[in-house]
């Protein structure tokens, strides 16, 4: 089976929001799913801290409030914040029915029937989860009950490779979409609207918590497509990845440090108090900056984070699958510290949308991490990224039902044309290109930035893109080759957005600026397509 028809609603994603969406649309719409890999195989699976609600009768919407704004530095929309966390509740009552099973209240009365920990810039515990793997109770089950629907028909390893506009209205009507799993080459899939779910880039970094599939696909095609996005410059390194040489990028959660874990140098000495008051606790850009500098003044390869004073029981039943996984790798947590480094986790910007959802493009959606709602601001709160996606993808919904009669089926669409590109003999080019470019991205425009080291980036960047579009001129596409087109495109749009803030502000820190401004209020960074309104692939 391939996604060649008509669909009411095309949604490209499959983590917790294009999944939540795709579940709240399909008793009234006909569905289809695109996902790159397995259904599961992003980067919702592998979020193990949880998601931020208030249900401690010591907590309040107020102070969740409060705490992301502070957290954005001043660049958060207070009203989106406001909105986000007053349909927190409904949201996680949804994936409560679902089935998701979270873990259970088992100390003093919090006034919640759910264990809520505490990650940094809370001020109060207010993480629900599901042990440490609360990504993959959400993704296992709502891919669960996306199978068993009717109405949704799922395409996994299909990668969708362009948006597909009307010409006189501009209006999107689909994409065109790969199929590697029939090896059949590029249908074009049409609908009514389509949704764009494909969650962040951190792949264009060489150091990453992300799965393999996020490379920016989704921002990549918005913006060729005409989108604005906002804010790229905005990356949030979590502090603490496992440091093994066979751990590929596994995340040490934020929850071990809410937990009572310490950051200790390799003589045993903590260091965060040096940093900020809040010592571990302090927001990861921090704690980030903290390590990065700590490891650069002492020429080490990593830091520690030490959680072997709590109970052996306590850790094992509260972070069972970082236990397994750093027992995998000789190391026991109970008894001794984890080697943890900095690496890419999640970008705080992307394609600029409304509270429904609406993107700069009539029937197109953007849901989750690609996205820049004005929710994070210049620094996202921990666990705020899973509430985002369930919260936004309700809004979308909501949205499209009202709407779906409005949008007319589309019409006969341009098919793929191949006839004047051959098969690739010459893959050593993709591979040699996307190691450069992930490695002086990690070089040029990680933790610590200036403006040199930006322009280096920029150059390198541009070349790089005038390559791969000649390349991608001239073969047929593959997933490397197309993965590689959009993240070239992503990393120069982290790089010019990282160049028109001249100061320092949440994630973004530069020596050459090492204040923030004082504009009144902050600005976001917003970039406009040259070609705005024009598409790769346009009908009449």
């Amino acid at each position: 089976m391939h996604p060649s028809g008509h669909y009411d609603v095309l949604i490209i994603g499959s983590g917790a929001a294009g999944l939540s969406l795709a579940l709240r649309l399909a008793p009234l719409a006909r569905i289809a799913l695109i996902s790159k890999a397995a259904l599961s195989e992003g980067a919702t699976l592998y979020a193990q801290g949880g998601i931020s609600v208030v249900l401690d009768k010591e907590d309040s919407l107020q102070s969740h409030v409060e705490d992301t704004l502070g957290t954005g530095a001043g660049l958060c929309d207070p009203a989106v914040v406001e909105y986000t966390v007053k349909h927190a509740r409904r949201c996680i009552q949804w994936l409560i029915d679902q089935g998701v099973a979270f873990t259970r209240a088992d100390g003093p009365d919090t006034g919640a029937d759910y264990h809520l920990t505490r990650e940094g810039g809370h001020s109060h515990r207010r993480v629900l989860h599901a042990a440490d793997a609360t990504g993959r109770a959400v993704e296992t089950t709502l891919e669960q009950q996306a199978r068993k629907h009717p109405n949704i028909t799922i395409f996994e390893d299909h990668l969708a490779i362009d948006l597909i506009r009307e010409k006189t209205t501009g209006r999107c009507l689909g994409a065109y979409v790969l199929d590697m799993r029939n090896n059949v080459g590029v249908s074009v899939t049409a609908a009514r609207c389509t949704v764009l779910a494909t969650g962040g880039a951190g792949k264009v970094y060489l150091y990453t918590t992300n799965p393999d599939v996020a490379s920016g696909d989704g921002i990549a095609m918005a913006w060729r497509a005409g989108c604005r996005v906002a804010n790229m410059e905005f990356i949030q390194f979590h502090p603490t990845c496992l440091y093994h040489p066979k751990a590929k990028s596994f995340l040490i959660s934020e929850a071990v440090r809410g937990e009572g874990g310490r950051l200790l140098l390799p003589d045993g000495s903590r260091f965060m108090e040096r940093f900020d008051p809040r010592g571990e606790l302090a927001p990861r850009d921090i704690v980030a900056r903290a390590i990065d500098h700590e490891m650069k003044r002492l020429g080490v390869e990593c830091v520690h984070l030490d959680i072997s004073h709590r109970p052996a029981e306590f850790i094992r039943s509260h972070f069972p699958t970082i236990y397994e996984r750093c027992m995998d790798f000789g190391i026991d947590i109970t008894r001794e510290p984890i080697p943890v480094v900095p690496a890419a986790h999640y970008l705080c910007g992307g394609v600029i949308t409304d509270l429904r959802g609406r993107t700069d493009i009539e029937g197109l959606y953007a849901i989750g991490e690609m996205t820049f709602t004005g929710l994070h601001g210049a620094n996202r709160m921990a666990s705020n990224s899973l509430l985002e996606c369930l919260v936004f993808a309700e809004a979308a919904a909501e949205d499209i039902m009202q709407r779906l009669d409005q949008f007319a089926p589309p019409g006969p669409l341009p098919a793929w044309d191949e006839s004047q590109v051959t098969d690739s003999d010459e893959e050593v080019v993709v591979a040699h290109n996307w190691d450069e470019l992930r490695r002086f991205m990690w070089d040029y425009v990680g933790i610590v930035r200036t403006d040199k080291r930006l322009q280096r980036a920029l150059h390198r960047a541009e070349l790089l893109k005038q390559e791969i579009d000649e390349y991608y001129g001239n073969f047929r596409v593959t997933r490397d080759l197309l993965e590689l087109r959009n993240l070239v495109l992503v990393a120069e749009l982290i790089i010019r957005s990282a160049l028109l803030r001249k100061e320092s502000r949440g994630l973004h820190y530069t020596l050459d600026y090492p204040a923030a401004d004082q504009a009144d209020p902050p600005h976001n960074t917003v970039l406009v397509p040259k070609l705005r309104g024009s598409s790769p692939a346009q009908t009449g």
